[in-house]
């Protein structure tokens, strides 16, 4: 069996045609973010406080601890398992954001952390399609429940 040189480090990226506020804030404020990611919140995004977020179709949650905040600019967090990510927010013009999501810290044999990061990958561009709809056209296209639907509990 190969093994791996180095451990892979995710990057998802989308250019949202909002104000960089109103992105930044998406992600900060909860009842924001539960229209296009997470269904519960513990609160909202706060330098060195630990949150939960849940999935309450999946019956799953994780915390994480915020690192770091810099308004409109960037976000870091740690979940449980040791994984690291950050946003960050770049204005390109008054209405226009590029947001990049990087995920890294992955665990495991090689295998379990190309599994991981492959999984990362899609879910955090996956979120970042569903920020852009429902900021850019106020749709929720429900993409978090649907991408699984088999695993829903209590259906």
């Amino acid at each position: 069996m190969e093994t791996i040189d180095q451990i892979p480090v995710v990057r998802a990226e989308m250019l949202i045609r909002r104000p960089v506020e109103e992105v930044y804030e998406a992600f900060i404020n909860p009842e924001i973010t539960t229209k296009f990611w997470f269904t519960k919140s513990s609160g909202r995004l706060e330098a060195g406080k630990r949150i939960r977020w849940d999935w309450e179709m999946y019956g799953v949650g994780d915390d994480l601890l915020v690192k770091e905040i810099e308004q409109n600019r960037l976000i870091r967090i740690e979940w449980s398992d040791g994984t690291q990510v950050e946003w960050i927010f770049s204005p390109r013009t008054a209405n226009e954001t590029f947001v990049s999501i990087t995920n890294s810290g992955f665990s495991g044999s090689g295998d379990e952390m190309v599994n991981q990061a492959i999984d990362s990958m899609g879910g955090y561009t996956m979120v970042l399609c569903g920020l852009k709809a429902l900021l850019e056209h106020n749709i929720n296209l429900n993409l978090v429940a649907d991408k699984a639907p088999d695993a829903i509990v209590n259906k």
